[in-house]
């Protein structure tokens, strides 16, 4: 079986029986026991951090699926989750309006960002871990220094909701999602908003950058995904489902030659970057 396969089946294992545990009253209980909201793989691939309504982040062995530990310190649910570039450090949002950061070996929550007056709904490092970019209902993206957790700056210009955002590989450009239906994308050094992507007729749920950086992904409540030039801000492309088929977030494969969708009606789908085409739909 997919290794990634096995990974999925085992937490959504470990959170149904969580979930009747905790509706039973019954212990101990392990996983998590409200919705999943963010997944990250660490960057060696060997753990993966889950950040759920239940207001915890579990680490897990990706190769046994296995749980390893609990972090608790948020006081609502955890929105976002984000591995640091070298693996020691993970970063969670929360609809607690925190930034949190942790030590992935130990569990210790090292430090709380504050500044953000609604719902953090991502978190995103810079290549060199010494920034995180945070998008949150208060219609803002705040950067801050990682270090000494003193916020940087905020970015503002979106009329609605952040949903999503992220570095470019090289660190210099952050891109952003909301529900005011466009992609914006931003100076990271300064701050400054460099353009506005307005094609989608609803929701952005989630961008992400290929890793050459050349190209952006879009997922959006409008049922595509749209493929962006970074450089200029034209489309390239549409990838369209099916009416019901809400895209709430998406992903590059490490080469860059495939996208990862995953959808309202419950399916994960896999799509050629470069023709458009649908590859394959998971269930």
């Amino acid at each position: 079986m997919n290794k990634n396969k096995l990974i999925t089946i085992l937490l959504l294992a470990c959170i149904a029986g969580a979930a009747l545990a905790h509706k039973l009253g019954l212990g101990p209980q392990t996983g998590h026991y409200f919705t999943v909201n963010s997944v990250a793989f660490s960057p060696d691939g060997k753990t993966i951090a889950s950040g759920s309504n239940d207001d915890t982040i579990k680490l897990w062995d990706a190769k046994s699926g296995k749980e390893i530990k609990t972090l608790e310190g948020h006081s609502n649910g955890v929105k976002s989750v984000a591995f640091s570039p070298d693996g020691k450090t993970i970063a969670s949002g929360s609809s607690d309006y925190t930034i949190k950061l942790w030590d992935v070996a130990s569990g210790t929550e090292l430090k709380t960002l504050k500044g953000h007056s609604d719902y953090v709904n991502s978190v995103s490092f810079s290549p060199d871990g010494k920034t995180i970019a945070s998008g949150s209902d208060d219609e803002t993206i705040k950067l801050c220094d990682v270090a000494s957790g003193t916020e940087l700056k905020t970015l503002k210009g979106h009329s609605d909701e952040l949903t999503s955002v992220a570095f470019s590989p090289d660190g210099k450009t952050i891109a952003s999602g909301s529900e005011d239906n466009t992609v914006k994308l931003w100076d990271a050094a300064s701050g400054k908003e460099l353009m506005t992507i307005q094609k989608h007729s609803d929701l952005v749920k989630s961008v992400a950058f290929s890793p050459d950086g050349k190209t952006i992904a879009s997922g959006s409540s409008d049922t595509t995904i749209k493929l962006w030039d970074a450089a200029s801000g034209k489309e390239l492309k549409t990838l369209r489902t099916r009416d019901s088929d809400r895209v709430y977030s998406v992903a590059f494969s490490p080469d860059g030659k495939k996208i990862a969708s995953g959808s309202q009606d419950a399916t994960v789908k896999l799509w050629d970057s470069v023709t458009g085409r649908l590859l394959r739909t998971s269930k």
